[in-house]
């Protein structure tokens, strides 16, 4: 049981981490491009990877709503319509959110 709730924790921990990465990588294009579709996406990331730290700390308590928590705020990390900011970039430019505007 110990090792579940374990499993659970690391599944909501991995979860924000994405969450956090994909705001981080919003900010830094709309630093670079001035984009408001990029700031919005960082706002909800925000907006999303507290709801998703809450339901971290949920998960040590009561796994089930933990995660329950974690994926409503997996679902406000929702982004939206985008402008195209990588026309040539290859996989690692845009993991690194380098844009070729």
């Amino acid at each position: 049981m110990v090792l579940l709730i374990m499993y659970y924790i690391y599944l909501a921990t991995i979860a924000y981490v994405a969450v956090l990465y994909l705001t981080l990588r919003d900010i830094r294009i709309y630093k670079r491009t001035r984009i408001d579709s990029y700031r919005k996406g960082a706002m909800k990331g925000i907006l999303a990877s507290a709801i998703v730290m809450l339901g971290v700390l949920f998960t040590t308590f009561n796994p089930e709503m933990g995660l329950f928590v974690v994926f409503i705020g997996l679902y406000f990390n929702k982004k939206g319509v985008r402008e195209k900011v990588f026309i040539n970039a290859d996989s690692k430019d845009r993991f690194l959110g380098k844009t070729d505007i």
